[in-house]
Order: C-alpha cells, then sequence, then structure tokens
C-alpha cells in the first residue's frame, strides 16, 4: 500500500526525523489559516506518484497571496505521467511547508533486498535525482548497508555511512542518527519502501527530510491498523478500489481479454501465455487460495466494468481453492450479470470433476479448456469470430 507524502512523513516524525514545519490542507480556507503559521511556503501535491516537480505539482511561494493562487491552481489538479497510466491521478490534498535553505541534497532509504533476504540501508550523496539513474551512471555513489532484523544499523556501518556522505561533526552526528530512524521504522512498519529524497543539509549543516515517500507490504496491514487507515482509494483506479474492498488483487491493463486467476505466478503465466497466442490481458486479478462463491462473484463485475473486455477467461488451478467454489462464483455472476462476453474457463486441483459438472449442468454458455494453453488459444480465437 503507499501513502502520500505527509503521511510518510507523520511516521517519520515518531522517529525523530527532522522534518520542516509543514500542514495538510483540502480547501482554500485551510490554506489560509496554515500559512498563519508558516514563513515562505513550499506548495506540493498529495498524489501517489512521482514526478510532481515537472508537472508543475511543486511551487514555491515567496508571498501568503502566492501561495494562495498555488493552493487554487493544484487542489482539483489532475496528474498524467508514466507513473500514473492515462487515468492519472487527481490532488484533493496540497502540502504547505516551511521553505528550507539547501546548501547539499542527498539521498536516504530502505528498501528489501530479496537476494539476500533482509532488508537494506540505500544512501547517495546525490540526492534529488531518480536513485535508478544515480545507481546506472555513479555506481560508486551507491552505498548499501544491511538492516538486523530488530531495526538497528551496526555502529562500524554508521560510521562507514557517515565517511560515505562526507558528513563530519554534527552533521555526522544528526546523519547517524536519522538513518537509524530510518531503518527502524522501515522495520517496525513492515516497509517494502522508504525512502528520503532528498534528505537535505543547511549551510548550518543541519539535516532536514524535505520530502518522504512509504510503501507497506499490504500482507502485514493486519498488524497496523493504523497505517491500513491512511489508505486513499482516490489515488487508484475505481476497479482497483472495488477489488481492494473485496480483498482482490487487482490492476487495470490496456488489453481486452479479462483474466480471473488464483495466484500471482499462475497469474503472470496466463498473461505470458495469451501474449505468445497473440492476445492482450485487460486485467491482472489473483482471487487468492480461499476466496468464496461470492468474492468470485465480485471479481466478475470489476472485470466486466472495464468496457474493453470482450472475452474472460478463468484459469484456476486449485491447491487451497476448491473449483466447485470457483464454479459456483462464475455461475452466480454469469446468472446475475447476463454475462455477453464469450467466458472461458479452465479448472484442474481439488474437487475439479465436481466443478467441471457444476459447469456443465448449468446450462451456460461457458467454454470449456483443458489446461492454459488450450485456454489461452480459445480465449484469443473466439475474439477472431
Amino acid at each position: 500500500m503507499n501513502t502520500h507524502e505527509y503521511q510518510a512523513k507523520d511516521v517519520l516524525k515518531k522517529y525523530h526525523i527532522p522534518i520542516p514545519k509543514y500542514h495538510v490542507v483540502s480547501s482554500l480556507e485551510e490554506a489560509k489559516q496554515a500559512l498563519e503559521h508558516l514563513k515562505t511556503a513550499v506548495v506540493k501535491i498529495q498524489v501517489h506518484a512521482g514526478g510532481r516537480g515537472k508537472a508543475g505539482g511543486v511551487k514555491l511561494g515567496k508571498t501568503k497571496e502566492e501561495s494562495l493562487g498555488f493552493v487554487k491552481s493544484m487542489l482539483g489538479m489532475h496528474l498524467v505521467n508514466n507513473q500514473t497510466g492515462p487515468e492519472g491521478v487527481i490532488a484533493h490534498k496540497v502540502l504547505l511547508s516551511d521553505a528550507v535553505d539547501i546548501a547539499k541534497e542527498y539521498y536516504l532509504g530502505a528498501i528489501i533486498d530479496r537476494e539476500k533476504a533482509r532488508g537494506v540501508l540505500i544512501a547517495s550523496p546525490e540526492g534529488g535525482m531518480d536513485i535508478e539513474e544515480v545507481a546506472a551512471k555513479y555506481p560508486e555513489k551507491i552505498l548499501t548497508l544491511p538492516i538486523t532484523l530488530s531495526g538497528k544499523l551496526r555502529n562500524y556501518h554508521l560510521l562507514r555511512l557517515a565517511n560515505f556522505m562526507g558528513w563530519k561533526g554534527d552533521t555526522a552526528k544528526e546523519g547517524m542518527a536519522i538513518a537509524q530512524g530510518v531503518a527502524k521504522a522501515f522495520m517496525d512498519c513492515d516497509a517494502s519502501l522508504l525512502e528520503i529524497n532528498p534528505l537535505v543539509a543547511t549551510p548550518q549543516g543541519k539535516l532536514f527530510a524535505v520530502d518522504a515517500k512509504l510503501s507497506i507490504d499490504d500482507n502485514a496491514l493486519f498488524r497496523h491498523p493504523e497505517i491500513a487507515k491512511m489508505y486513499d482509494a482516490t489515488q487508484v483506479s475505481r476497479n482497483e478500489a472495488e477489488a481492494s474492498k473485496h480483498h482482490l488483487s487487482y490492476v487495470s491493463l490496456a488489453g481486452n481479454i479479462g483474466c480471473m486467476v488464483n495466484g500471482a505466478g499462475l497469474a503472470m503465466a496466463t498473461m505470458d501465455i495469451i501474449h505468445h497466442y497473440g492476445g492482450k490481458p485487460a486485467n491482472f486479478l489473483d482471487v487468492g487460495g480461499s476466496a468464496s462463491k461470492e468474492v468470485v462473484a465480485e471479481g466478475c463485475k470489476i472485470i466486466l466494468s472495464d468496457p474493453n473486455v470482450k472475452a474472460i477467461l478463468v484459469n484456476i488451478f486449485g491447491g487451497i481453492m476448491d473449483c466447485a467454489i470457483i464454479a459456483e462464483g462464475v455461475i452466480a455472476a454469469v446468472s446475475v450479470l447476463s454475462i455477453k462476453v464469450p467466458l472461458v474457463v479452465r479448472l484442474e486441483g481439488t474437487n475439479v470433476e465436481n466443478g467441471k459438472r457444476l459447469l456443465k449442468e448449468s446450462g451456460l454458455a461457458i467454454i470449456s479448456a483443458d489446461g492454459m494453453d488450450d485456454a489461452a488459444k480459445k480465449a484469443v480465437e473466439v475474439l477472431k469470430k
């Protein structure tokens, strides 16, 4: 789950990371009140996407009137870039922050190193840039340090970090404390990404996190109800928001074959084989391993709400999932929704014979498939008729 910048900063403040004073507003009246407590204000749209500055979503207001003008233009701003997709996202909130004199910009973040199965801190003296770009052009300017399971950085790693970043004296002490706070917050929150970019130094050597990004592993949200409340359904497509209500993993794509699959790996393989036979998947929809027939029916509704869907492929390999439950859900969806697009169903695994029997006895126009290869072929071919 992604969070907004202000939400990430709310988390970082709990770990004593220095952040310029900020206010979040959703109206001009709130902005007027906030500006009574700020000097020169940095005005930033709050959306789940990068590239805000390039799109005009980050401005420096030198007067209260100028800042209010920026707030007025940014509230309701529709941001479309390569991160948002063609639908884009709309800014419903704006962050107003004290401006900071910047002498130097750094990068500090934490991610999961999946090859080594552990959290790692990533640091660079080249902040303000895309970290992937820095890694590609200047790999010698990237430092990676392991984070312990308790969220600590070892003392000698902290000293190495300070030396690598060029921090000295009080700046070094503050920088090491910030790095330790980032590592601890990352592990405590079950985060998949925590990023401060840039972490800036003032001419006096004081460090501030002027931007922040936090993403949480969805599977861990049950342990963090206070973070789960930060979910903003306005920042995803309507279908993704609806899928989230039913604990379904859904991603909209640009094709015309709707996919309902159980398991992320099988879903990826299904999309690949559709491409192999010349088709284009319209979505990624994973119903998981324990969905009820009602959830399966909701999945069908979500797929069909996309007007680009011209056929549906249901590809289920039952391990934990009972194929009969999938069959009941498909039958319920077809009966209620009066599905008019071709529906191809491949079932395999637990209770498969009963599932196939239910589909056959339903009398519905369902195209049965034997194996994933056959299912993909039929889903692509049916669109050519």
